[in-house]
């Protein structure tokens, strides 16, 4: 069997109150919203906005973009 190559680059959104409003560790990791999972940079960033701007009145609120597709192939 080939392997094939694939130009599929795969996007986290995901969010949830942070411990401090300047850093990026979640207070309650296991309480996290999962936005989804897409499959381009900008439907990912569109679903980030939506969510981030929700929250946009509470400080403690963090939503963020992974890049899933740099840990699955990070010699990429």
């Amino acid at each position: 069997m080939e392997e094939t190559e694939t130009n599929q680059k795969l996007h986290l959104v995901m969010g949830g109150r942070v411990k401090d409003p300047r850093s990026m560790e979640f207070a309650d990791p296991e309480s996290l919203h999962v936005v989804g999972v897409f499959s381009n940079y900008d439907a990912a960033v569109d679903a980030w906005r939506a969510n981030a701007q929700r929250t946009v009145d509470d400080a403690e609120m963090r939503y963020v973009v992974v890049h899933i597709h740099r840990l699955l192939t990070p010699d990429a």
